[in-house]
């Protein structure tokens, strides 16, 4: 799997859909968006389950939304830290990981060249 975290609207999609190779149609069919809304509701004893069920897509990407002025209100405070331990398990379970910030890759964990992914489309 492929974990790609970054800012809002920093073009993680973009980046990723180019790298691969990949139409709209191979996205909507192995990958998930904004994963960290998945986990706003969810206690911590439920994110591993979670993260293991969203490893299955071949890319996850989730916005990171940890960053800036700490919420006033204390569910606001949980949704973010919900979000962030999510994302610390995605890098986890993940072969890479990729933060995207003003569509420039920085791969964190893996091999640089994507090229070899393109396969997904193609045995899947």
């Amino acid at each position: 799997m492929i974990f790609v975290t970054g800012p809002l609207f920093a073009g993680k999609q973009e980046y990723i859909m180019e790298a691969l190779g990949w139409a709209e149609a191979d996205f909507e069919a192995f990958a998930v968006r904004d994963v960290q809304d998945l986990a706003a509701e969810l206690t911590a004893e439920q994110l591993p389950a979670l993260a293991d069920t969203l490893a299955e897509k071949k890319v996850v990407i989730a916005t990171e939304v940890g960053g800036g002025v700490v919420p006033v209100d204390p569910a606001e405070r949980q949704r973010r830290e919900a979000a962030g331990r999510l994302a610390c398990l995605l890098a986890e379970r993940a072969d890479t990981v990729i933060r995207v910030c003003c569509g420039l890759p920085r791969f964190l964990k893996g091999e640089e060249d994507l090229k070899g992914e393109e396969t997904f489309k193609e045995h899947d």
